[in-house]
């Protein structure tokens, strides 16, 4: 990665941080932005996943992930994001557009954490500290999304102090072995995903089912990797949004949502498949000599869970089923991830 990519990508993040105007937003919505589908809210999203939150509370391996996120109202997006967008190929032009950011720390142990020496049969300690941008175009039925992700992986993502307070605070035992950690990186990756929803019943101000199949892909020399899955969804007002917002690698969902009339809810199920060309955090650096494990070509996730969504918040539980990442790996993972969405 160029010094000149690194400082275009965080001017990119920079500008996005700023609540951009409604200038030029009105003569150029979309047919399908009218005032009983349009968003009118930007959103702010945050996202906990944790082992603890899982039925079986392991504390290993994905261990913890926190999220925050902003994401603009529809159509209320600056300029130049307006023209970048145009030249995207995976964004629709008549689609509602947004624009959105997010501050991500996400990290990993092996499942024993009191030996201080490498641990050469397991996975190694790692954390991902970034910044994202994100770019958004959604229509009735698809939410298409182009993410530029920049940070860092290694003791510079500030995962042993972060694990270290948090099991202070809650009474665990210290992990001794974070100085086997991956060694400092920067990382890049570009994310792209594409939802269609489809209603499997005919509309209903009760209840109602569909169907989101959803396309994932990332490039970078974090993760690298291409998938697929769907969700499946019960319940009343589904047309609110695509699916809960996660932490990536994950089935996508959206931030963004439509307040319904009244209190809004589904119970979901899913699974998304992911074929994995590069993970850091099993491979280790990319230059550097680092630990590392051999990992698994194929991933797969099994997700189910709950949102509920009234006026302007959306509350979402989601437990996840991880399948072995890498050779030498006893037993699937298992994380819980709580999502609270605020519309403003």
């Amino acid at each position: 990665m160029t010094r000149a990519a690194r400082i275009v990508l965080l001017a990119l993040a920079a500008a996005c941080l700023s609540r951009p105007g409604t200038a030029g937003a009105a003569d150029s919505a979309p047919p399908e932005a009218s005032s009983d589908q349009a968003n009118p809210s930007g959103t702010i999203t945050v996202i906990s996943d944790n082992d603890l939150y899982g039925p079986h509370n392991k504390d290993r391996h994905y261990t913890n992930g926190m999220r925050f996120g902003w994401m603009s109202a529809d159509d209320d997006v600056p300029d130049w994001a307006r023209s970048f967008q145009d030249v995207l190929p995976l964004l629709a032009s008549d689609a509602r557009r947004r624009i959105g950011w997010t501050l991500a720390q996400t990290m990993f142990t092996p499942e024993d954490k009191q030996t201080e020496t490498p641990i050469l049969d397991d996975r190694p300690y790692a954390a991902w500290l970034y910044a994202g941008l994100k770019l958004q175009t959604e229509t009735d039925r698809r939410l298409d999304t182009i993410e530029f992700d920049l940070g860092v992986v290694g003791p510079w993502a500030l995962g042993e102090e972060v694990q270290s307070r948090w099991h202070s605070l809650i009474g665990a035992k210290p992990a001794h072995g974070w100085s086997n950690q991956i060694k400092n990186e920067p990382g890049l990756d570009i994310m792209a995903e594409r939802s269609w929803r489809y209603a499997l019943t005919e509309s209903s101000d009760v209840l109602g089912v569909d169907v989101v199949p959803n396309l994932t892909a990332s490039l970078g020399n974090v993760f690298t990797y291409g998938g697929g899955g769907a969700t499946i969804r019960f319940g009343r007002a589904l047309d609110t949004d695509f699916g809960p917002a996660r932490i990536d690698p994950a089935t996508p969902g959206s931030d963004s949502y439509r307040p319904p009339d009244g209190l809004g809810w589904y119970l979901f199920a899913g699974f998304e498949g992911r074929a994995v060309g590069r993970n850091i955090f099993l491979d280790g650096n990319t230059v550097a000599r680092s630990q590392s494990v051999q990992k698994r070509p194929l991933v797969g996730d099994l997700q189910a869970g709950l949102a509920l969504t009234l006026a302007h918040a959306r509350l979402t539980f989601t437990e996840l089923v991880r399948s072995k990442e890498f050779y030498g790996q006893h037993h699937p993972d298992y994380v819980g991830a709580i999502a609270l969405s605020i519309g403003f």
